[in-house]
């Protein structure tokens, strides 16, 4: 007597396990779908065809950009030799101008000698032509005499 109840209750347990483990899988699969049905996706995965094709754009764009930081590379270069040209013709003009400069100098002091002396110059000839005559005798003495106070003339042979 006693193994029927136990079979019984053998059944009765193992009817029960398996009643909760089907209660559990069904509850596993409607929280699934229930939140599928919360968050449904709005934008469906990208395919692996999209991917290599967007792979493969952004290799030529990676190449096109090597390409084009080449030729820039190549144009730096070219523009630091200009560059340094134009900072040595800097530097040559810079020394031409200061000689120049030089030159200007000496040749405005050389002019304002002579402006001088035009100067000086133009005095006596007034100064001669507004002297009175006394003689004939005395006109060639002073025909010397301007001659006789005559400063010498500076000759500069560049």
């Amino acid at each position: 007597m006693n193994s029927l109840p136990l079979l019984l209750r053998r059944v009765a347990v193992i009817a029960g396990v398996v009643a909760v483990m089907a209660l559990g899988v069904a509850s596993i699969r409607a929280a699934g779908n229930w939140t599928a049905a919360a968050a449904p996706l709005a934008v469906p995965p990208v395919s692996v065809e999209t991917l290599q094709t967007k792979l493969a754009n952004e290799a030529a764009r990676s190449e096109a950009l090597t390409t084009d930081l080449a030729a820039l590379e190549a144009q730096v270069t070219e523009l630091s030799g200009a560059l340094d040209t134009a900072q040595g013709q800097l530097a040559t003009d810079g020394t031409t101008a200061a000689e120049l400069q030089a030159k200007l100098t000496a040749a405005q002091e050389r002019l304002a000698k002579l402006q001088a002396l035009a100067a000086k110059a133009e005095r006596q000839l007034r100064a001669a032509a507004a002297a009175p005559a006394p003689a004939k005798a005395a006109a060639p003495a002073q025909a010397a005499a301007p001659s006789a106070t005559r400063e010498p003339e500076e000759h500069d042979d560049d």
